[in-house]
């Protein structure tokens, strides 16, 4: 069975006001929303700019279709003169793709109501993620997804994991890549002005490195676009899609953005910018602009903040957001922070104040402290409520049990910790989430290694948490920063990470550069135990729990109880399953297969189901392979051979068009009855449902008539072979478009 749908011409003629409206008045919305979309990308084609190329994205941003200010007013009058509405002068600017344009256009001809049906795309599908549960007071928030870029090559959770397991020391020499005269640098006097005391730190390599097309951002605002944007929109992307969420699918939605950001040395003063920048500074620079940033670039509407306490400002954002989730305004949030280190300012400001370690590592509540390593990083968090994240069917990483934040006061000094504030704090965020100090088993301490800071931090953790407690279950003590070095604004949600994948693996990774404990602090006083050596943290009959401190040098502090999520049991699969992958080039597809069998062979332990689900519901892009295995060794050499660009027979892959992308494409499954004449013939007549579907078809091809056909006689019919094939042409000469639709025999 096929449809017989001419196409409709290339160049349609402008509709009337009112004939539109009579048109799309017969028209379910998808419908009346494709024929619209049609009509304005015929108007943009006539005044945009001619290097927007052929294809014109319903939801890519007016700029890049070539659509400038100078040109806004033509395209106005053109759509006003075709549709008989009469436009406002910002509408453009209140709608800002050819999608919510054409969903406003809708509105604007059939009532306000009309707008509010059920029309598909991202907009709508967006909508699915927000909500919020304001009355839901037991209704916890959970951690779904999360993202980190960090010293070591660390680019995932479980690069981060490997890291801390081995024991392994991420601290190196001062990078090469940013312009900075390394030899002038480098002087062991603290006084000399103009230099830095230290040559080694914490630093990401390849942060240069950025695909601005990726994120749709043109070359002169890629040049101006401050690293810390860059690093904050790849790794939030990471952190959806690890949590199975295509991000294309949350525009429109009412998401949360939350992040922590204290450094702002991206390039020169903007009054000295060079010519090719001035006017991009200002969103491409300021602090502010970050979590907006993320927001635009994927079409959020939930609440925006960028925070700044300093060094706790990433889990303060991990506290706010949870906050935001918890009251309603947002359905999901993406929390964290990120530092990046684009001049030495950071080094030279902290030689000053004699705060920094020579050797750039951080001896956390060791007796050898001697300073803080200042590092750089990014790490994001993706917070949703636990009726959400199941109802949604995601895995649930991590429950949020409690945040708190509080500030130091009038303590001895703007930048000196307060050990009683510490202390509040904790009992303050013990008391929200119903527990008792013993009921939490680690703390991812702030731990910079100071002589000053550990010591004030470690006797708050005595006395909030080490009283009381069984002789067999001390407070186990550690810090990602003997690791790492000092993340400053990012540190908190890093830690955060590191603790969400200790509950998973159930080991207390050992903290580095202990040569003994400080003698700065009475650890006789309490149940806390520093660890000097990994500690195995298996599951129990209880939940177990840690907690992640932070501390500013504002003088805000954070704390966050993290606890284990309920268990799920593993699902066996013996059937054959799909594995997807897509890019937006070919190159960018081997280096993901190439990553992703990586990834499976060193990670036995994760199910290929699992796998499947989560590549199944990324972004899907231009140039796209699939294949189908139930064997987890089959998976990896297809995937390796892929990388390679070796010919795998077993593998489907080629690219689709723009189109495609928007939508524009049907599928027809006709299950076995189709090789009976008449058929479909029979259904048209008496399946409503089906009937509909198909009459909707000549309406959004633009033609007058819809006949259904079977070109071939019985004796060929009753062949099954014969039948698939002459489907499968017929689909590709006449695609049905803009529907799914099912239709199988008895």
């Amino acid at each position: 069975m096929t449809t017989d749908v001419p196409g409709s011409p290339a160049q349609a003629p402008a509709d009337s006001g009112e004939d539109l409206r009579n048109r799309l008045t017969d028209l379910a919305p998808v419908a009346q929303h494709s024929v619209l979309l049609d009509l304005l990308k015929r108007q943009i084609s006539q005044v945009a700019e001619p290097d927007v190329g052929g294809h014109i994205g319903a939801h890519a941003p007016w700029r890049r279709l070539g659509v400038y200010r100078h040109l806004a007013q033509r395209l106005r009058d053109g759509l006003a003169e075709a549709t008989g509405v009469r436009l406002p002068a910002t509408v453009l600017f209140d709608y800002p793709t050819p999608d919510t344009l054409a969903e406003y256009l809708r509105g604007e001809l059939l009532g306000s109501g009309a707008a509010r049906e059920g029309t598909s795309g991202p907009t709508a599908a967006g909508a699915a993620y927000g909500g919020g549960h304001a009355d839901a007071a037991d209704d916890p928030v959970v951690v779904v997804g999360m993202g980190c870029r960090l010293p070591g090559g660390v680019d995932s959770p479980e690069a981060l994991w490997r890291l801390v397991a081995e024991g392994r020391d991420a601290i190196g020499g001062l990078p090469d890549d940013r312009g900075w005269d390394l030899d002038g640098l480098y002087d062991a006097d603290p006084e000399q002005h103009g230099t830095a005391y230290t040559r080694c730190g914490g630093f990401l390599e390849g942060v240069g490195d950025f695909d601005p097309g990726f994120f749709g951002i043109g070359p002169r605002e890629a040049l101006a676009l401050d690293p810390q944007q860059r690093l904050m929109l790849e790794v939030s992307w990471e952190a959806m899609e690890r949590a199975g969420i295509d991000p294309q699918a949350l525009r429109g939605s009412n998401t949360g953005v939350f992040t922590g950001v204290s450094l702002q040395d991206y390039g020169p003063a903007w009054h000295e910018a060079p010519q090719e920048a001035q006017g991009q500074m200002l969103t491409g620079n300021a602090l502010g602009v970050v979590a907006g940033r993320i927001a635009y670039t994927y079409g959020f509407e939930g609440p925006a903040l960028t925070i700044d306490t300093q060094c706790s400002s990433s889990l303060v954002a991990l506290h706010v957001a949870a906050q935001s989730l918890r009251s309603g305004e947002c359905g999901l949030a993406l929390a964290g922070g990120v530092t990046v280190m684009s001049t030495p300012g950071m080094l030279l400001e902290f030689s000053r104040k004699r705060g920094l370690a020579p050797d750039g590592r951080c001896k956390a509540f060791s007796a050898d402290a001697d300073g803080t390593g200042w590092a750089e990083g990014a790490g994001v968090i993706l917070l949703e409520r636990l009726s959400d994240a199941r109802r949604a069917g995601r895995r649930v990483l991590a429950v949020l049990r409690a945040t708190g934040t509080n500030q130091d006061g009038a303590s001895n000094g703007l930048t000196a910790p307060n050990g009683p504030s510490q202390q509040r704090l904790i009992r303050r965020t013990l008391e929200t989430a119903r527990l008792t100090p013993a009921d939490v088993d680690a703390v991812e301490a702030h731990g910079t290694g100071t002589a000053l800071g550990d010591p004030i931090e470690a006797g708050a953790l005595i006395s909030a948490y080490g009283q009381d407690r069984p002789e067999d279950r001390p407070l186990y003590l550690g810090s990602l920063k003997s690791n790492i070095g000092h993340t400053q604004a990012e540190a908190g949600v890093a830690g955060e990470i590191k603790m969400v994948m200790a509950l998973h693996h159930e080991l207390l990774p050992r903290t580095l550069h202990v040569s003994a404990p400080s003698p700065h602090v009475d650890w006789s006083a309490g149940r806390v135990e520093l660890l000097r050596e990994p500690v195995l943290w298996p599951r129990t009959g209880r939940p177990r729990r840690a907690s992640v401190s932070a501390f500013g040098v504002s003088g805000t502090n954070a704390h966050v109880i993290v606890e284990e999520p309920p268990g799920a049991a593993a699902v066996a699969v013996e059937t054959p399953l799909p594995l997807v992958v897509s890019a937006r080039a070919e190159a960018p597809l081997r280096e993901q297969a190439g990553r992703l069998a990586t990834h499976l062979a060193d990670h036995p332990d994760i199910a290929l189901l699992d796998a499947g689900s989560t590549l199944a519901a990324r972004a899907r892009f231009e140039h796209r392979a699939v294949f189908f295995t139930a064997d987890r060794d089959e998976a990896v050499q297809t995937l390796r051979a892929m990388a390679e660009g070796a010919p795998v027979p077993n593998v489907t892959r080629g690219s689709v068009s723009p189109q495609v992308l928007d939508g524009k494409l049907a599928v027809m499954f006709t299950g076995q009855g189709g090789q009976r004449p008449g058929m479909g013939r029979r259904l048209y007549a008496t399946h409503p449902v089906l009937a509909r579907a198909l009459d909707e078809s000549k309406c959004l091809s633009g033609t007058s008539r819809c006949r259904i056909t079977l070109r071939m006689g019985r004796s060929q019919a009753s062949r099954t072979g014969v039948i698939t094939s002459s489907l499968s042409r017929r689909r590709v000469r006449n695609p049905v478009r803009d529907r799914i639709w099912t239709m199988a025999g008895p």
